[in-house]
């Protein structure tokens, strides 16, 4: 699964075939499924347990307090982006064009580096590398350029099939 994740989803997201749109789409819809999942187990957890749990391990009442602000922060901008995914992911399966594909790949990765530096700053006190988390948000902030630039690329529509009732 891992390796899916790290060398093929991209792949698939990013390659310029536009004959496997619906397998993309659906793709897209499983991913922002589970994420919606994990989004909302750890929303859950925080609302009802986080607190005690951080207490129990020592943590002063600050901290927990920026623990919990973290932690709804990177809920919201996760849910957030769960949401984008799917719409990204229900559009019509012709409408396969690379900024689609390129939108859900930065939205996905968003979602890891921002969400996910987060979440290890609330639940491990800690986060590898500074740039984690602003590397994230830049990844929204590229995904929602492509979104704007799917308004001006080309896609399967009925009046382009001569379609005009």
């Amino acid at each position: 699964m891992t390796n899916f994740i790290v060398y093929r989803l991209p792949v698939m997201l990013a390659s310029r075939d536009t004959t496997k749109g619906s397998e993309v789409s659906r793709l897209i819809v499983l991913i922002a499924g589970v994420l919606g999942v994990v989004g909302v187990a750890i929303g859950a957890y925080a609302a009802h347990s986080l607190e005690k749990y951080l207490a129990e391990g020592g943590i002063d009442q600050v901290d927990i307090s920026k623990r919990l602000e973290r932690c709804e922060v990177a809920v919201k901008y996760h849910m957030t982006h769960v949401l984008a995914l799917l719409v990204l992911g229900l559009r019509d399966s012709a409408a396969n064009s690379l900024p689609r594909r390129a939108a859900a790949l930065f939205f996905l990765l968003g979602i890891a580096l921002f969400s996910g530096g987060l979440y290890s700053m609330v639940f491990l006190g800690q986060m590898g590398h500074w740039a984690i988390v602003p590397s994230g948000g830049l990844c929204f902030i590229l995904g929602w350029c492509c979104v704007a630039a799917m308004a001006f690329t080309r896609e399967s529509s009925p009046a382009s099939h001569g379609d005009s009732s």
